[in-house]
């Protein structure tokens, strides 16, 4: 059976924004010693690591953090309230962001290969095929949103705690589109190496939603639901700068709408849905135990207690 390349040959190649011709691979003879080791391809690698790895923890940090704020800022209102709004985003938004997550890190696969191939033009056409597929994905899943204080009463969750944290999480219902927005742009960006941009727009993202839970928790008074519109905003903020960025500053993967993106869409969907399987089983399991602590008595302060460590945990992102 023949194969067709990825690149065809150096006449078509040449018509490509093709990445950076990587080093070549470090020769025993340059590292006689261990000291050399250390001083040329331990350090060069790791500095080479870190100038990714850095900017990429740091964003993860800042993202996570604006859970970690909306809890803190939201804890002043009472225990009640702390622990609503902490079910809904480590239960009910938690499982609907691990699925959209890991159906998005299947745009991380493809679109690592076709940089790596030359092939730059076709991270636009991915990045759009994500987009739709997670969109219609969210669809799916908004009744999840809309039912949430129902669903967390067959839980096990107390009335008034699951009516609470109802209506946080229908106030979030914005927020959930923006992951169809959010998830693609950062993995079309990470593909690229572009990690400094995500970092940036994370750590200003962090900073307003400082400032708009303060003024709509505490200056206007509108509670949690002036936590769940700055939860919304922020979430907003980040995806539509990333898409601005992708459409305005990445010529070479970006160029411009297409029809493509529609094509052969259904192999792109069950390599979705077998990657968010694989992230959702990591990300589900602190899940089920907050909605297992609903069931132990006086669940108010348990379940607030137990899903302030856990809206904080690194493997929820």
């Amino acid at each position: 059976m023949e194969t067709t390349p990825l690149l065809l040959n150096n006449e078509s190649s040449s018509s490509l924004s093709l990445p950076a011709v990587p080093e070549e691979d470090y020769l025993p003879a340059a590292f006689p010693t261990f000291q050399d080791f250390i001083k040329t391809v331990f350090w060069k690698e790791t500095v080479k690591l870190w100038r990714i790895a850095g900017p990429i923890a740091l964003s993860l940090v800042c993202q996570n953090g604006t859970n970690i704020l909306t809890s803190i800022f939201v804890g002043h209102l009472g225990n009640l309230e702390l622990s609503a709004v902490s079910v809904s985003l480590s239960v009910i938004i938690t499982f609907c962001f691990g699925f959209l997550l890991g159906m998005g890190s299947a745009l991380e696969t493809l679109c690592g290969q076709a940089f790596g191939a030359g092939q730059v033009h076709m991270l636009g056409i991915y990045l759009q095929r994500s987009c739709i597929i997670l969109l219609v994905t969210c669809v799916i899943l908004l009744p999840i949103f809309i039912f949430a204080a129902p669903l967390l009463k067959v839980l096990g969750q107390e009335a008034a705690l699951a009516e609470l944290a109802g209506k946080f999480t229908l106030l979030a219902i914005p927020n959930l589109f923006s992951w169809a927005i959010y998830f693609p742009t950062q993995k079309f960006l990470q593909a690229q190496r572009k990690v400094g941009v995500i970092t940036w727009i994370a750590v200003v993202a962090l900073v307003l939603h400082a400032l708009w839970l303060w003024l709509f928790i505490y200056e206007l008074d509108w509670g949690i639901t002036g936590a769940a519109i700055a939860f919304d905003l922020t979430g907003w903020l980040i995806s539509l700068a990333q898409a601005v960025y992708v459409m305005g500053w990445c010529k070479e993967g970006w160029r411009g709408f297409s029809w493509s993106a529609f094509e052969d869409i259904w192999s792109f969907v069950t390599l979705s849905i077998a990657s968010a399987v694989m992230l959702c089983l990591e990300i589900w399991y602190m899940m089920s135990i907050v909605v297992l602590t609903g069931h132990l008595d006086n669940a108010v302060i348990a379940v607030g207690s137990l899903t302030i460590w856990s809206v904080s945990s690194p493997s929820l992102r």
